[in-house]
């Protein structure tokens, strides 16, 4: 079993280890918590957030998808989770205006992939999550 706290770090060295450290951290969440995801394309961001919708809301994975072309996909569970992909974004004005910010104070869970694109936006307390490569099909996930 993974240790899942804030400031901290973990060695994973497959995506089905992110899926399982992902459900560990939908087991740790609360309702209303703001996650935010950063990562190279395929590191792993959606696959971390596909065991986290399985754990915190009884989510089938198999049904989480990167909303990179809608920017938000909502999935109905015990509780909703938000799933933010903002790479088209351009920015935080194009954020609002979509009026996205709603989201971001829900008492679901709001996962956000690509969340440079709205740096001010995030609220205080948000989990950030960076995802790095560290060889073929090991990463290093940084918890903050």
């Amino acid at each position: 079993m993974m240790q899942v706290m804030r400031n901290s770090t973990v060695t994973i060295n497959s995506a089905e280890e992110t899926t399982i450290f992902g459900a560990e951290l939908g087991n740790a969440l609360e309702r209303g918590t703001v996650v935010a995801l950063f990562g190279d394309l395929g590191a792993g961001k959606t696959t971390l957030i596909k065991g986290l919708a399985a754990a915190a809301a009884g989510i089938d994975p198999r049904s989480i998808c990167s909303p990179t072309f809608t920017y938000l996909n909502i999935y109905s569970g015990n509780i909703e989770i938000y799933h933010f992909d903002l790479y088209r974004l351009r920015n935080e004005e194009d954020f609002l205006s979509l009026g996205f910010d709603e989201y971001l104070k829900t008492d679901g869970i709001c996962c956000i992939e690509w969340p440079e694109k709205i740096p001010t936006l995030l609220p205080e307390n948000t989990l950030l999550i960076e995802i790095a490569y560290s060889g073929e099909n090991k990463r290093i996930i940084t918890l903050k």
